[in-house]
């Protein structure tokens, strides 16, 4: 799934980036209501009974702009009107997300006008849109890094340049990390996430397109590509209008020696007098798509929004098979609905929140993380200055492999990375309501999975907003067809639901707005 904005990401990297110690020196801030009584309402039987619905059959994994996917919107704004919980649009719970279905890319590269061959010499990872580029130098720089330790792009200014950069990162004489100081590899070291997030760092720095030098991973990442290719009659899907991705492309070490003859053994960045020529031609159709939006509106402080999200897609149907999406992200879709009719039973006897809420289902999620970023990039409902935090939940409705002895936890994924309090409260309404093991292990910076990137709330995020990503981990059956209800584990669920519902419980009611110290000024 790709990164969508590049240069919080740069940031984030570099932060703060994982916690597993209990807080024992915080206390919550007293609220004036128990929640007890209504996170009760929260229960595994009716999560049961909405889930079983919405992962069925009839939604046809509810693939972003299918007729499944307007079937699972249609059925969402009914549960909102059914408990009296209005949308913050007026008349409507759908928020309009203009898409487009880009065709396959055709693309060109040369190097000094001898052209090169797709999926020998080169492979596209991406190509946006329809562009020419046409340049007499590239710049190099090497090993493509910026943190705090290391810096590729010291002294060299790449703005709408083509950017040559190399797998792996640098070491010391004694074979021990640059960027860590110790002989452990980071996230920047080798494969997806290494070159998703080198490209992010050039976006930032205003590149305008990536050769990435990987040949361990070439000949893997080539075929992958070509027979993706080959099996698909479109391409990617995007908002209308975005031009946040550049081309960028992976290489073998033969065609990035013919840039640049000594780039296995020289790691200073320079440029390099070259002609170069990249074609891109490509063609696309408008898709129509829906995030649907309901709203609580604060008692107290209602200009400040609490956002929780979670996504309302799925896969679709492949090869005749339909993907229901149980876990993925179905468990999270029931979860809000249920922590809405919470926090609405609670309006109904004089306790509503102090702050605003918004229930925030978002489509597209995974074609790229698009209505999230649709809402955030391109028409947040509600200021992001005014939001104070995105709880978000993306799959906890099972067990992984890990934890088959001890079902009773949950990952977090970002409490941390832009507000101490947010971590602290996270941690200090587990231990005081639900008692779930929280496990930190995405949360870690060289995480190869690079979770923290590929759910909603980044979108959020990388915009100063202090978020929490909630999940149970991979299994067997994710992006499967056999991704089914009757592999939920509803008692897990409904604690996992209440532990969201608790925090944001005292995120709406405390008196003070969580402060986001870690946010990029």
């Amino acid at each position: 799934m790709k990164n969508l904005i590049a240069l919080c990401c740069l940031v984030l990297v570099v932060a703060s980036c994982s916690s597993s110690k209990k807080n024992e020196h915080f206390n919550l801030t007293p609220t004036t209501t128990d929640p007890t009584v209504y996170a009760n309402t929260i229960t595994s039987e009716e999560l049961k009974e909405l889930l079983y619905t919405y992962a069925s059959d009839e939604f046809q994994g509810r693939e972003t702009g299918t007729e499944g996917q307007k079937k699972a919107v249609a059925f969402l704004a009914d549960q909102y009107r059914n408990m009296e919980v209005p949308s913050p649009l007026g008349d409507t719970y759908f928020q309009n997300v203009p898409l487009e279905l880009k065709g396959i890319p055709q693309t060109s590269l040369a190097i000094s006008n001898k052209t090169l061959t797709p999926y020998v010499d080169y492979t596209s990872l991406g190509a946006p849109s329809t562009q020419q580029i046409d340049v007499q130098s590239i710049v190099y720089v090497a090993y493509g890094i910026e943190t705090e330790k290391y810096s590729s792009y010291t002294n060299i200014d790449v703005k709408d340049k083509v950017v040559l950069i190399k797998a792996g990162e640098p070491q010391n004489d004694d074979g021990t990390f640059i960027t860590t100081g110790t002989d452990k590899a980071t996230i920047w070291s080798s494969g997806r996430g290494a070159r998703n997030l080198k490209r992010d760092v050039a976006i930032a720095k205003g590149a305008k397109a990536v050769l990435f030098m990987d040949d361990t991973s070439y000949d893997r990442v080539s075929s992958y590509y070509q027979k993706k290719t080959e099996k698909s009659s479109h391409g990617a899907m995007a908002v209308q209008g975005d031009g946040s991705d550049i081309p960028h492309f992976i290489i073998n070490t033969v065609t990035a020696q013919n840039l640049y003859p000594n780039i296995l053994t020289h790691n200073a960045s320079k440029t390099i007098e070259i002609p170069l020529k990249i074609g891109i031609t490509t063609n696309s159709n408008s898709i129509n798509s829906e995030n649907v939006l309901a709203f609580i509106k604060g008692s107290e402080k209602p200009e400040e929004i609490l956002v929780i999200s979670s996504h309302l897609d799925h896969e679709g149907i492949k090869e005749g098979q339909i993907y229901n999406g149980a876990d993925d992200d179905g468990s999270g879709t029931v979860a809000l609905l249920e922590i809405a009719e919470a926090f609405k039973t609670a309006l109904k006897e004089g306790k509503g929140p102090k702050r605003s809420i918004l229930f925030l289902h978002v489509t597209g999620e995974e074609k790229g993380l698009l209505g999230s970023k649709y809402y955030t990039d391109f028409n947040p409902v509600f200021p992001l200055e005014n939001t104070i935090a995105d709880l978000n939940i993306d799959m906890i409705g099972r067990v992984d492999d890990k934890h088959t002895d001890s079902p009773n936890y949950v990952y977090l994924i970002g409490s941390d990375r832009l507000s101490t309090e947010l971590h602290q409260i996270s941690e200090a309404t587990n231990e005081k309501y639900t008692k779930i093991e929280i496990d930190y292990t995405y949360n870690a910076e060289n995480d190869p999975n690079r979770f923290y990137y590929r759910s909603d709330h980044y979108n959020f995020a990388k915009h100063n907003v202090p978020a929490i990503f909630y999940f149970n981990g991979s299994h067997a059956d994710y992006h499967k067809p056999t991704d089914t209800p009757d592999k939920i584990a509803y008692d897990l669920l409904e604690t996992r639901t209440r532990l969201v519902f608790y925090t944001a419980w005292q995120l709406v009611n405390q008196e003070q707005r969580i402060v986001a110290d870690k946010a990029v000024q």
